[in-house]
């Protein structure tokens, strides 16, 4: 059922036309061109600060300690292994070295790695290199000490031209000619394999470098130990030094007691050698007697043996004082039947020797 509204006339009136909804006014296209714009510029201008963002591309910052900066500048690449992982942040002077802030993203970087300074275009151009090392993760926070510094080329020239104005021509011809001449009868080929064995050796101690610094590390603290315990050793070395003392004093009793054990001896041999036809006789005679003795001490054992029954019986028979008990058998004849009345026993008082009953 729908509402109409009616004309004073009495006739329907006409419905009202329906009302467009619109958010906002008409947009001009100068305004959407200028915001458009806008977007493009703030895009474009982002874009060279992108790797400053940080979760995009700016990693961890680390510090390295260097004794000059040798030409390295902000901006200037970090490389681990020829691959760029990072840039220079920030080059600043700390007192008479030069810090040199990084970042590093997606490698790892380890406690003892080290950073140098290469030369990456016949212009100049320097990046930072890393070697990564060590067992742990690097502390942002703690600074990279084990760095490495490009030469000056032109300080290295210098240092040169000094050494080789001071560098005596005939005594460096000498002692060429004197190689020359201890190298001519030797084989190339043993010259080579020495060479490449100091090459390998050289090779396996820096493999071996974080060995070596533990390694280092213990002695150090070994070292440290026995400095703390230098009082004791001294009072144990001078406890040493009396304890052989007494030792070399012993040494020299035991030499003397073995020198008069070997006199004795050779006197006792010299004894028995004047006595042996006096001494054979007398030890056969106490083998006799031993022999005797051994006999008599089997028959004595025999004797005790054979003792014990009859000490027991004659003490069971004994044993009431004076009065004898024992059981005498087969008094009666086997032929006789065995009587079987029962009589009560006989009630008799006799007298101890005290004079009273006995029970």
């Amino acid at each position: 059922m729908t509402d109409e509204q009616n004309t004073p006339d009495g006739q329907p009136a006409a419905p009202a036309p329906k009302k467009s909804r619109r958010f906002a006014g008409r947009r001009s296209a100068t305004s959407i061109g200028a915001l458009g714009l806008l977007i493009l510029i703030m895009t474009a201008v982002s874009s060279f600060y992108l790797k400053d963002l940080p979760l995009v591309g700016a990693g961890a910052r680390y510090t390295a300690q260097f004794s000059e900066a040798a030409g390295l500048k902000t901006g200037n690449e970090v490389r681990v292994a020829g691959v760029k992982v990072g840039q220079v942040t920030a080059v600043k002077l700390a007192g008479d070295k030069v810090d040199v802030e990084f970042s590093a993203n997606n490698t790892w970087i380890g406690n003892q790695t080290q950073a140098s300074i290469q030369i990456k275009t016949v212009l100049g151009q320097k990046y930072l290199a890393l070697n990564p090392r060590g067992s742990e993760l690097a502390d942002p926070r703690v600074t990279l000490t084990d760095t490495v510094a490009p030469y000056d080329v032109i300080e290295a020239f210098g240092d040169a031209s000094n050494q080789i104005e001071n560098i005596d021509t005939d005594e460096v011809a000498k002692s060429l000619r004197t190689l020359s001449a201890a190298f001519s009868g030797t084989n190339a080929d043993d010259i080579n394999a020495s060479l490449t064995g100091i090459s390998r050796l050289s090779n396996t101690i820096a493999s071996r470098d974080q060995e070596v610094q533990r390694l280092l590390k213990a002695t150090k603290d070994s070292s440290k130990i026995l400095a703390d315990r230098n009082e004791e050793f001294t009072r144990l070395i001078a406890g040493a030094g009396v304890l052989l003392k007494e030792l070399n004093s012993r040494q020299q009793s035991i030499s003397a007691l073995l020198a008069s054990t070997t006199t004795l001896s050779k006197a006792l041999s010299g004894i028995v050698k004047d006595n042996e036809a006096q001494i054979g006789p007398a030890l056969d005679s106490l083998k006799g007697v031993t022999d005797m003795l051994t006999r008599q001490n089997k028959n004595l054992r025999d004797t005790i043996t054979y003792m014990a029954p009859f000490y027991r019986i004659y003490a069971n028979v004994l044993g009431n004082g004076r009065w004898f008990e024992a059981t005498v058998t087969n008094l009666l004849p086997p032929a006789l039947p065995q009587q079987n009345t029962t009589r009560p026993p006989n009630m008799t008082k006799n007298l101890n020797n005290g004079g009273t009953e006995a029970g």
